[in-house]
C-alpha cells in the first residue's frame, strides 16, 4: 500500500477533551485502491489531465497517473514532451490525450478554411480588435497555428504510436482504427463520454476504461451533471467489464469517495491542477488570478473558442460572444481559425478583460497555489477521513 502522513484533530478544544493527534504513517485505505488503480501500478485513484508536462510528471511521481493534453501540440512537440516526461517518471505510468472529432477537413490547409469564413464573423472579430485596441499578434495563436484536420490527427497519432507512453485518452470521438492501432502498440486506451449515447458507441470498441465526464467539467462538456451521469455509465459498462472514471466537479477527497461509492474506479481531474506551482509557467499571471478568485458560479459554457461547447471562466470574452450583436460561433475547425490569432494577440499583449481559460465548476475550491504533491496529499487525507 502507498503511505500518507495524516495529522488530524479528532476533537475540538472547546469540548474540554484533549485532542488526539494521529501522526503515524498509515496505509491508504484499500477501498481507494481499485482494481484499475492496482493494475496500472498507481498508488492512488487520481488521473490528472493537464497541458503542462511538469504537472503530468509530478502527478505520476506521486502515485497518480498524469495525462498530457496534447491535441494542440505539433507532432514534434508531442514527441519531445513524452520523452521528457518519461525521463522524469521512470517506469511509473503516464498518459496522453488527443481530441479526435469526426468531420474534420482532410488537409492542414489554413487558406482553405479562411476562404469559408463568413464576412459578418470577420467583421465581428475585427470589431473586438478595435473595441479593446488590440495590436496584431506577432504570430499565429495556439488555435490557429495549424488546422485541426485528418492529416494533423494522423501525424499526432503516429507520434504517439512510436512513443512509450502507457495510456492514450481519446476525447470527442475514438475512431475504431485508431483505437485498434493503439491497442496493438500495447497501450491502454480510454474514451471520454458525456452521455449514455456516447457510452454505447464507445463500448463497441476494445477500450480499457471510460471517463464519464459531466456538465460540471471544464473545456468540452455535455449537458448531464457528473453524479447523474456516472451511475448510468457504470451500469452500462459493467456488462462489458469496462471500468469507469468520474470526471467533472471532483475537487475534494469527499468527491473521490462519492465517485468510488457510485462505482467509479478512479477520478479524472483537470481543473485541480490549474492553480499549482508547477503550472505557473504555462499561463499569464492575470489568468491565474482569475482562477484563484473564481467561485463555483463563475464559469460559463461557450462555443466561442472552438465551435464546440467549452466551459471556461466568465470574462468579457464570453460576454462579447453572448451579446445580441454576436454571430453564432462557427463549427470546428472554422471557429479555431476565425478567432485563433485574436486569442494569441490577447495573451501576447495582456488584454486583461478578454484573457480567459477553460475551467470546471470545481475552480471555486482551489483559491490558493499549492504544489502538485501538496494537492495530492490533501486530497488523499480528505478521502481517508471521509471513509472513517
Amino acid at each position: 500500500f502507498a503511505a500518507v502522513n495524516i495529522f488530524i484533530f479528532l476533537s475540538d478544544s472547546q469540548t474540554g477533551i484533549m485532542p488526539r493527534i494521529r501522526t503515524m504513517t498509515e496505509p491508504v485505505n484499500a477501498r481507494l485502491l481499485t482494481p484499475l488503480v492496482r493494475g496500472l501500478g498507481m498508488r492512488n485513484p487520481i488521473f490528472a489531465f493537464c497541458h503542462g508536462r511538469e504537472v503530468v510528471s509530478e502527478v505520476s511521481r506521486h502515485g497518480g497517473l498524469g495525462v498530457l493534453g496534447a491535441t494542440r501540440h505539433t507532432p514534434e512537440e508531442i514527441a519531445e514532451d513524452l520523452k521528457w516526461i518519461r525521463a522524469q517518471v521512470g517506469s511509473r505510468p503516464f498518459g496522453v490525450n488527443l481530441v479526435l472529432p469526426s468531420g474534420m477537413p482532410e488537409d492542414d490547409n489554413r487558406a482553405a478554411i479562411e476562404a469559408q469564413l463568413p464576412q459578418p464573423h470577420r467583421d465581428f472579430v475585427r470589431g473586438i480588435y478595435e473595441k479593446y485596441n488590440i495590436p496584431k499578434a506577432s504570430g499565429p495563436g495556439m488555435r490557429s497555428r495549424f488546422v485541426r484536420s485528418q492529416e494533423m490527427a494522423q501525424r499526432q497519432v503516429q507520434t504517439i504510436l512510436e512513443s512509450d507512453v502507457d495510456l492514450v485518452a481519446c476525447g470527442i470521438g475514438a475512431p475504431d482504427e485508431t483505437v485498434k492501432a493503439f491497442k496493438q502498440a500495447g497501450k491502454k486506451v480510454v474514451a471520454l463520454v458525456g452521455s449514455p449515447k456516447h457510452a454505447r458507441g464507445a463500448l463497441t470498441k476494445p477500450l480499457d476504461a471510460l471517463v464519464a465526464q459531466g456538465y460540471d467539467a471544464g473545456a468540452h462538456t455535455g449537458t448531464i451533471g457528473t453524479f447523474s451521469l456516472l451511475p448510468q455509465i457504470v451500469d452500462m459498462a459493467a456488462t462489458a467489464h469496462v471500468p469507469v472514471l468520474a470526471a467533472g466537479g471532483v475537487a475534494t477527497g469527499r468527491h473521490i469517495v462519492a465517485a468510488l461509492a457510485m462505482g467509479a474506479q478512479g477520478v479524472w481531474m483537470g481543473t485541480a491542477w490549474l492553480t499549482t506551482e508547477e503550472y505557473r509557467s504555462h499561463l499569464p499571471a492575470a489568468v491565474l488570478d482569475k482562477w484563484l478568485a473564481a467561485g463555483i458560479e463563475d464559469t460559463v459554457v461557450s462555443r466561442a473558442d472552438s465551435g464546440k461547447t467549452l466551459r471556461q471562466i466568465r470574462t468579457a470574452w464570453s460576454e462579447e460572444w453572448e451579446s445580441a450583436q454576436a454571430p453564432r460561433p462557427l463549427r470546428m475547425p472554422l471557429q479555431d481559425i476565425l478567432i485563433g490569432d485574436l486569442l494569441g494577440a490577447i495573451d501576447e499583449h495582456n488584454v486583461e478583460p478578454l484573457m480567459h481559460s477553460p475551467a470546471g465548476q470545481s475552480v471555486g475550491y482551489f483559491n490558493t497555489v499549492e504544489t502538485v504533491a501538496q494537492r495530492i496529499d490533501r486530497l488523499m487525507h480528505e478521502a481517508q477521513d471521509a471513509l472513517i
